[in-house]
């Protein structure tokens, strides 16, 4: 039995997971049953506690990966290196400073493990805004990182009430990365999926909860806009600081990391017995389609907020690795050929507009000369800087070469 328990586990791909947070995105590809969590990185001490809670059969590096990188003997090479960087950096709530604020870094900071352990895939999450973010100019940065780093590179922004049958509005940019070709070009994102999953299979609407979730008309100063307003089971309802705002489409508006801080953003919903309350920690968790079964800490309210609005919603994740295997399974070999390096860099890159798209590194040359040459031969003209941010700002489809 045991020797089977081993040779089981030995079958499965190895992953090397980064800003790990609570595990949400190891959870998914776990769920598959077809991979198995040899190191994670987490450098938040209540998201670690969480963390070895949930997967105490998984080494966690508690380190800054600023230190890690220093250096990464301490990494075991894997067969997939994973990453949800922080992403306030990149969103609203984050100000949109990007590569400007210090957790905007955090990405080459990745990217220095990938170039070094050199995965057979590479997968990242991040807010869909990082497509838009600096007109475009962030997420090229990004892509072209990627695929100079030798990886077939795809992405595509989904919905979680699309594409995991979980009854939020979260839209989230995946990118999934290929050393080898054959594996690129099998690879496809799920396909969207009919939601099933009610408001009432994540929120409870019935039993009394503890006291600290309600709003009343003696400890809330803006109880006399919240209760004429929220009349409603049907749908989930936002404080937004100076007035209630309905989700008409009936799911969870976005879950967000400060939620719960101040009252901003807190989801509210009517119960049973017409009283209204904001959403528990455990059912914020439900509602990023963690298993019942996933344990919270005994830490503040606060804390657990945060770490339900930075995850991942688990079902998307696992329908995502569930396709990578796939793809991995066609592969012929692992690995393509790696371009050397030199002075330019010709890529090519399909945008089916500004939130889906494929890219991949074609050829490698040292002079202006090779450059124009490469143009002829291929009877193409590369596509500049300023008319590549203009398409993506008009959200344009667009099938261009372009170097670096």
């Amino acid at each position: 039995m045991t020797n089977s328990v081993s040779s089981s586990a030995e079958s499965k791909r190895t992953i090397a997971a980064f800003f790990s947070g609570v595990g949400g995105i190891e959870l998914g590809f776990k769920n598959t049953g077809k991979f198995r969590v040899v190191y994670a990185n987490e450098f938040d001490k209540n998201a670690g506690i969480t963390y070895r809670e949930n997967h105490p059969e998984t080494p966690l590096d508690s380190r800054d990966i600023h230190d890690v990188t220093k250096n990464l003997s301490d990494v075991p090479r894997t067969d997939i290196v994973m990453g949800g960087f922080p992403c306030q950096a990149f969103s609203i709530a984050g100000y949109r400073k990007g590569f400007e604020d210090d957790r905007g870094d955090l990405f080459f900071e990745l990217l220095k493990v990938v170039n070094e352990k050199k995965p057979e895939v590479i997968f990242v999450e991040n807010v869909k805004n990082m497509v838009t973010h600096d007109h475009g100019n962030t997420f090229k940065i990004i892509r072209e990182a990627l695929v100079m780093s030798n990886y077939f590179i795809k992405w595509k922004v989904l919905n979680a009430k699309d594409y995991g049958n979980v009854p939020q509005n979260r839209e989230r940019i995946y990118i999934v990365g290929f050393r080898s070709r054959d594996a690129y070009e099998a690879f496809q994102f799920p396909e969207k999926t009919e939601l099933t999953c009610t408001l009432d299979s994540v929120i409870d609407f019935e039993t009394n909860m503890d006291d600290k979730f309600y709003y009343n008309e003696n400890k809330t100063v803006f109880w006399d806009k919240l209760y004429p307003n929220i009349i409603s089971q049907n749908t989930v309802y936002q404080w937004r600081r100076q007035y209630v705002r309905e989700n008409k489409a009936g799911v969870v508006p976005t879950l967000t990391a400060n939620m719960g801080t101040g009252g901003h953003n807190v989801p509210l919903i009517l119960t049973n017995d017409g009283r209204i309350r904001k959403l528990t920690p455990k059912e914020t968790f439900n509602v990023q389609g963690f298993p019942r079964e996933f344990k919270l800490p005994k830490i503040s309210d606060g804390q657990l907020y945060k770490q339900a609005g930075n995850s991942v919603v688990v079902p998307v994740i696992e329908r995502i690795a569930e396709n990578i295997h796939s793809a991995l399974k066609k592969s012929k070999s692992k690995f393509e050929k790696n371009f050397p390096k030199g002075k330019y860099y010709i890529m090519h890159t399909s945008m089916d507009g500004r939130f889906s798209g494929k890219s991949e590194l074609v050829d490698v040359v040292n002079s202006d000369k090779d450059l124009a040459q490469f143009s002829i031969d291929n009877g193409i003209t590369f596509m500049g800087y300023e008319d590549y941010l203009r398409n993506v700002q008009k959200n344009k489809i667009m099938d261009f070469y372009s170097y670096e």
